[in-house]
């Protein structure tokens, strides 16, 4: 298996404002999936993701990747294994200011042994035109966008999304749909969304339904509706 989840638990707070966010929850993913959390605020599915993430710790439980277990990790090694194995697409876009579009995509290129073509990637996402414009001078659609080509460019095993298409209009979040979903078929990357937005499920090969930080449904999409087709 790709991805092994083990008894994963994590917690915030102490004494009676402790609150326990993950409850021994166990998951496996295979590689090439496209898997969308499902779940109400405060169901642990953005925990979830940024301890696969690398980006927080679990208390208790492991996490294997290929073979890889983060717990024996220090931190020289988690960084290695955040540019070997990971893509983070936000809801903020976090794009660096004073670069290009080019330039903020070949940021995340520098990061890695086995990176993507920029020239390709920028056609992909319908880019290319606007290749050497500032952050300031794009939409927001066009921000993710380069964010989604930062993240991709370097070729990483799971692309990690959180709420990508939160702060899009209906239009601008299906184009942002179409091309993560292109990005999944294109390269075979495993793909884990966090969202609140149900339409979505239908685009995903695995839905996986959260609430207080345990799996409550585990299902598969006998058909991917094509993200074009999502409405809501």
């Amino acid at each position: 298996m790709f991805l092994e989840i083990h008894g994963l638990t994590k917690s915030y707070g102490a004494g009676e404002n402790r609150v326990e966010v993950l409850k021994e929850m166990d998951l496996a993913i295979e590689k090439g999936e496209f898997c969308v959390l499902l779940g109400p605020s405060g169901s642990g599915k953005s925990t979830l993701l940024n301890i696969v993430g690398g980006i927080d710790r679990a208390d208790a439980g492991e996490i294997r990747i290929q073979g890889e277990r983060m717990a024996d990790m220090d931190e020289k090694r988690l960084t290695r294994y955040r540019r070997k194995h990971l893509g983070y697409i936000f809801q903020m876009y976090n794009l660096i200011p004073n670069l290009t579009v080019r330039e903020n995509i070949e940021v995340g290129a520098y990061l890695s042994e086995k990176p993507l073509d920029v020239e390709e990637i920028l056609h992909v996402l319908g880019l290319y035109e606007h290749r050497n414009k500032r952050p300031d001078q794009l939409s927001g659609g066009q921000q993710q966008r380069t964010a989604i080509g930062r993240a991709i460019v370097k070729n990483p095993d799971i692309l990690l999304c959180d709420e990508p298409t939160g702060a899009l209009d209906y239009k601008t979040s299906k184009e942002i749909l179409k091309l993560i979903e292109t990005v999944s078929r294109t390269w075979g990357t495993t793909v884990i969304m966090v969202t609140h937005n149900d339409a979505i499920r239908g685009m995903a090969d695995r839905v996986i339904r959260l609430r207080d930080g345990q799996i409550r449904s585990d299902e598969r999409n006998a058909h991917r509706t094509p993200a074009e087709e999502l409405e809501w």
